[in-house]
């Protein structure tokens, strides 16, 4: 796949919604502080420091989820926003709702969650609310009348939500929702990246929806950035023998060309068309800056098709994480 982009920062329609954002979104899982996932922490002030250096960057948008730390990093985002005295009129905010602590997802939580998160945050509308990690619940729980669709479509209809989009990991699961036409936005995450595949037919479905599309975790949660010495781990969990060789042999390969291997995966991502923005996960403020600087990294034709001849898998990199 070979595109010109003249402009790597310049906004891109929302699906079919108006709604026009920026290519990269501040993912902000990691500003949960949770270690046992990322297996890092992140200090507060480091974490409202990134959320105000987003807001000052061209790329303000602002991705969270109720259940990250358990109302961490929302409360964390609040705390930013309120220090900049609201959301500007600039930056985008979406977050995303399902399970409690106790794994419960029922309609009366999600509703509860909501709620939470307004406070959380300290706003009264966020722009985009996504149904979180469906994989907790089941499709027909999800859909039934006074369950968590209905609760969110309710929230939506009162001008609480801007839009609705549905964010979670396997894609059979994900394709349910997909196909009910209800959503204006799909998120996947650590499924479309030089590494894996497997999201291929998602991406394709939603596409022809024309629904907004945000590829979350384009380095698999850390490997593609910081190199499987330092961070042997795919989608929080370790990565198999097999794929750390890959990584070498995509670092070969950047290195080659003299590009970061970080851009490679990055603009793996942005580069794509059917991509609305790529969810980068981000816990220090200068993180900002480097993602900017692997979004504008030129990278030859050459370096792609090279690329393009090592495998990649397609399984759900998931599949053994939650036996």
């Amino acid at each position: 796949m070979s595109q010109t982009v003249v402009d790597p920062l310049a906004r891109r329609p929302f699906g079919k919604t108006g709604l026009m954002v920026p290519p990269i979104a501040v993912g902000c899982a990691p500003l949960g502080n949770m270690g046992d996932t990322f297996g890092y922490d992140v200090a507060e002030e480091d974490a409202v420091a990134t959320i105000l250096a987003a807001l000052d960057s061209p790329i303000p948008y602002i991705d969270t989820a109720a259940h990250y730390g358990d109302g961490e990093s929302e409360r964390r985002v609040g705390l930013a926003l309120r220090e900049r005295g609201g959301l500007p009129g600039n930056a985008i905010l979406e977050t995303k709702e399902g399970r409690d602590s106790t794994n419960d997802y029922s309609g009366e939580t999600v509703k509860r969650r909501m709620e939470r998160s307004l406070q959380l945050l300290g706003v009264d509308r966020i722009d985009i609310v996504y149904l979180h990690d469906q994989e907790w619940t089941t499709f027909e729980n999800a859909m039934a009348p006074g369950g968590p669709v209905e609760v969110l479509q309710k929230f939506r209809d009162e001008g609480v939500i801007g839009y609705l989009g549905v964010a979670g990991g396997p894609v059979p699961i994900q394709m349910q929702y997909v196909e009910t036409g209800l959503f204006d936005a799909l998120i996947h995450h650590n499924r479309y990246t030089l590494l894996n595949r497997s999201a291929e037919p998602l991406i394709e479905a939603a596409a022809a929806r024309g629904m907004a599309i945000l590829n979350a975790a384009p380095y698999g949660s850390g490997m593609l950035v910081k190199g499987p010495d330092a961070y042997p781990r795919y989608a929080y969990q370790q990565a198999p023998p097999e794929m750390i060789e890959r990584v070498r042999q995509f670092q070969a390969v950047a290195d080659r060309y003299g590009v970061p291997l970080a851009a490679v995966a990055l603009q793996f991502s942005t580069r794509d068309p059917r991509m609305t923005a790529t969810i980068v996960g981000m816990s220090r403020p200068e993180r900002i800056a480097d993602t900017l600087r692997y979004l504008a990294t030129p990278i030859p034709d050459a370096l792609w098709e090279e690329i393009a001849s090592i495998p990649y898998d397609t399984n759900d990199p998931e599949a053994n994480r939650f036996k």
